[in-house]
């Protein structure tokens, strides 16, 4: 067993800085380098693009990246685990040893972590009385059975942790949760026992932490943000991890950002809800349990984590169709700007409703003075400059149609001084809705494989 292992950030999602995890391999040792690509509505982005092409469905900058990792990867011997297979790990893996025999590279082992997506199990399941209710609502997943796009099971560590036990050398997964990818190689390097709820917790805090890339390290801090060095060149967030749960979050040396107790606090109450209960498939985390403390120059250590027992369930990641959107923004300049725009909204919300169209949802935004803050932003003083940015949600297509063809008129038969549209009339979009559920662990079995080039 290890004493130490050192766990690196990738990615903090799907478009990240592309560059993050070559410098986390060049930059200094590394043992693990987690890279975390899927959100809720990527998972639905994916199953598209699978139904247009079989070979998709994975995230596509993997392969241009493997091109530059898997070199140093062979030099270095750290391990890759990421749920980057989206809707598709198979064909991801495929394109992956396509990479590596261009370059030359063999010995190479890649597990995949399958049997999240139950998309082509829902019919089943809802036959055996799951009914897949609407965390939010209550309602049976039946009511959009038939627009459903996607349904992925967030899977946890387990998987994972059976691929590295098998050898692998890059993990690819699904949609396993994000603190999974990292929880996963501390309990396969020291050997833990998954029912210590202590240790789960710890390293699920310490996943949260990585989860998203460089905000850890001093991007999107809302504390002083004018005192991080270097934002340009920042150096993505490290777990140093030991066998007792304590982690030292720091970065490599002569990088930007900052690892502060302040910068690890914002991280730590991202995306939480209740802070005693963090509910994942490994364990239930107590937030409120967490010590931190400065250890030295961008070193902070985590400590006295506690947790409990996992839940009997999974959560459930659906999405489906809901409608049609489109939006469309004109910019009115100085004078009076901002009661131009207001001017131009009442005009067109009266000549679409003078057409009968059926909307969902009309939403006004003025860019520049209430963008942010809707109906609490305080009032400015004749702005240079205000967009109107307006959108529409209807079931009816045409209806969205139409709202696209009425942004343009304004420009000659509204209020003066426009500018700001090019592009060509907005066109309807889909709408993807979110369908969140909870699914009994007993109903979802994964598969772990190991294949070597």
């Amino acid at each position: 067993m290890k004493n130490k292992i050192r766990i690196a950030s990738g990615q903090g999602f799907w478009g990240d800085l592309i560059d993050a995890p070559i410098k986390q391999a060049e930059n200094g040792p590394v043992d693990y380098i987690m890279m975390d690509y899927l959100a809720e509505v990527t998972m639905s982005i994916l199953q598209k693009q699978k139904l247009k092409n079989p070979d998709f469905g994975y995230a596509r900058d993997i392969p241009n990246l493997m091109k530059r990792l898997l070199p140093l990867l062979k030099e270095k011997g750290f391990k890759v685990i990421t749920n980057g297979g989206g809707v598709n790990p198979i064909a991801c893996k495929d394109a992956i040893f396509e990479v590596a025999k261009s370059l030359g590279i063999k010995g190479l082992k890649i597990g995949v972590v399958t049997g999240d997506n139950i998309l082509d199990e829902i019919d089943e399941l809802m036959s055996k009385g799951i009914e897949l209710k609407n965390m939010e609502t209550g309602e049976p997943v039946s009511k959009v059975r038939d627009k459903l796009l996607s349904a992925n099971v967030y899977l946890g560590a387990e998987g994972v942790v059976e691929a590295l036990k098998q050898g692998a050398d890059i993990v690819l997964t699904g949609r396993v949760t994000d603190t999974g990818l990292t929880l996963a190689p501390m309990i396969y390097e020291f050997g833990w026992d998954m029912k210590n709820c202590d240790l789960m917790a710890a390293g699920t805090v310490a996943g949260h932490i990585l989860e998203c890339g460089g905000q850890a390290s001093g991007g999107n801090f809302l504390g002083d943000w004018k005192s991080i060095p270097d934002l340009a060149r920042i150096g993505f967030p490290i777990a140093e991890a030991f066998p007792n749960g304590e982690v030292i979050i720091t970065k490599h040396e002569n990088t930007g950002g900052l690892v502060s107790v302040e910068t690890v606090s914002e991280q730590l109450v991202y995306e939480i809800g209740d802070p005693k209960d963090y509910i994942t498939p490994d364990c239930v985390a107590d937030f409120t349990s967490i010590n931190l403390e400065k250890v030295g120059e961008n070193k902070v250590r985590v400590f006295g984590v506690k947790g409990l027992p996992a839940t009997q369930f999974y959560k459930v990641s659906m999405s489906y169709l809901d409608g049609y959107s489109a939006f469309g923004s004109l910019t009115y300049s100085w004078p009076e700007a901002l009661e131009k725009a207001k001017a131009a909204d009442e005009i067109l919300r009266k000549r679409l409703s003078d057409l009968n169209l059926k909307f969902d949802e009309i939403r006004t935004e003025f860019q520049g003075y209430n963008a942010c803050h809707h109906g609490i932003a305080n009032e400015i003083n004749d702005p240079n400059e205000v967009v109107l940015r307006i959108g529409v949600r209807s079931q009816d297509y045409k209806s969205v149609e139409r709202f696209g063809m009425e942004i343009a008129p304004l420009i000659l038969t509204g209020p003066p001084g426009v500018t700001g549209f090019a592009g060509g009339r907005p066109k309807p979009s889909e709408v993807v809705a979110y369908w969140p559920a909870l699914i009994p662990k007993s109903a979802v079995n994964f598969n772990v494989t190991v294949e070597e080039i």
